[in-house]
């Protein structure tokens, strides 16, 4: 028998929670009632488990965020109790998943427990979700926060959407231009090659270098794809390791072109970050706390870590990320700007959106530069199969 989980109210008017076995919902009130329990939850504990897990396994995404904060911002401004507009909320959800867990939420809201404890619970929102709904019980403006978390997450998903959009095409290509040459030279090339080899004459340079590297391709690609899938799986581990996330991190900001892209990127995460929480009241150092955790780069999270430290102990913030020439200029200047007119949250939403300006021209350009460099190296490449077949070829023939 299904075994259900409810949360009511007694007779005496006391608030109670339990367990019970019963065919279905409406079999589970049935008995509830006969215990003079009036039950304002059911759920079977069986499905919501198994959704739980589902969820566990894939978080919320910022689309989801920005348009779940936009629906509760609206409901809670229109005036409507916060349990009220959790269950509307929920009701608007397209993703079951995302909806079991706002009814969770919704019951522990119900039974006193805070909308920031509940939502960390569920562990599938964000630290800075969590810290900046935090802030809007405190201080009484829930709907003023939730409208700030919408256009949040709204502009960060805009931001990824439009970065994954402009690196899908040279992906794309190198990929499908790489098997492409790795199935002609494999398997393709050894049949043209046999009948080079069967002319009476020394073959060129580069027609021996093309027929030996075509043979160790055909006779052993099975053992080369599976040493780059060790080496693969090898560098997957040594990065997964402090030392090795570091050095992977510190080179990532040191390539050229791509690195002030990857910096660009991160800047304006960590810049919008920080000034939604200190827009949202969140002090200094529990803000730069939750951004650096945001910026997904282990060599920058130690810069802000050091910057920590140094505003706790009364330093100005731009001094740090400044003395560690990783952050760019503009933004370090803003932020001193931004200290000395009390403006800093400001400062920061504007360097966010400047170097989010620079990442869309830092892609464009590095498209600009990746296309024209594929195709010319993808035409080398066919260049030098064709020049190799054809060489033994014209020599052949030169002699009638």
């Amino acid at each position: 028998m299904p075994l259900f989980t409810y949360v009511g109210l007694n007779g005496r008017g006391g608030r109670v929670n339990g367990k019970i076995e019963a065919t279905g919902r409406k079999n589970a009130l049935v008995r509830l009632r006969e215990q003079g329990i009036y039950a304002t939850s059911v759920a079977e504990q069986s499905k919501l488990k198994s959704t739980s897990l589902q969820f566990r396994r894939r978080r919320a995404t910022a689309t989801d965020l920005a348009l779940l904060s936009r629906q509760l911002a609206t409901l809670i401004g229109a005036g409507l109790p916060l349990d009220e507009a959790l269950a509307a909320t929920a009701e608007q959800q397209e993703k079951p998943t995302l909806q079991i867990s706002l009814e969770k939420i919704r019951e522990q809201v119900q039974q006193g427990v805070s909308l920031n404890e509940a939502l960390a619970a569920e562990n599938q929102f964000p630290e800075l979700f969590v810290s900046m709904v935090a802030v809007g019980e405190v201080s009484g403006s829930l709907d003023r926060i939730m409208e700030q978390l919408a256009d949040y997450f709204d502009d960060a998903a805009r931001v990824t959407q439009r970065v994954r959009s402009a690196l899908t095409y040279p992906i794309l290509m190198a990929v499908v231009g790489s098997a492409v040459l790795f199935f002609l030279v494999t398997f393709v090339l050894p049949n043209v090659t046999r009948m080079l080899v069967t002319l009476d004459r020394e073959l060129p340079l580069p027609t021996r270098i093309l027929i030996g590297g075509s043979d160790i391709l055909a006779a052993w690609w099975w053992l080369i794809l599976l040493l780059l899938a060790a080496g693969l799986l090898l560098l997957q581990r040594y990065i997964a390791t402090p030392a090795g996330c570091l050095k992977k991190d510190t080179l990532m900001l040191k390539l050229p072109i791509a690195g002030n892209l990857y910096r660009s990127i991160a800047t304006a995460r960590f810049a919008r970050t920080l000034g939604s929480l200190l827009q949202a009241g969140v002090p200094l150092p529990r803000a730069l706390e939750i951004s650096s955790s945001l910026l997904g780069n282990l060599r920058l999270r130690h810069v802000v870590d050091e910057a920590i430290v140094a505003v706790r102990e009364g330093s100005d913030l731009s001094d740090p990320l400044a003395r560690s020439g990783l952050f760019p200029p503009l933004l370090t200047r803003l932020i001193a700007a931004g200290e000395k007119s009390g403006q800093l949250e400001n400062m920061l939403l504007r360097a966010a959106v400047t170097c989010e300006q620079q990442s869309e021209m830092a892609i464009a350009g590095l498209l600009s530069l990746l296309e024209p460099i594929m195709i010319v190296v993808m035409g080398v490449a066919v260049g030098y199969i064709v020049l190799a077949i054809l060489l033994p070829i014209f020599d052949a023939t030169s002699g009638f």
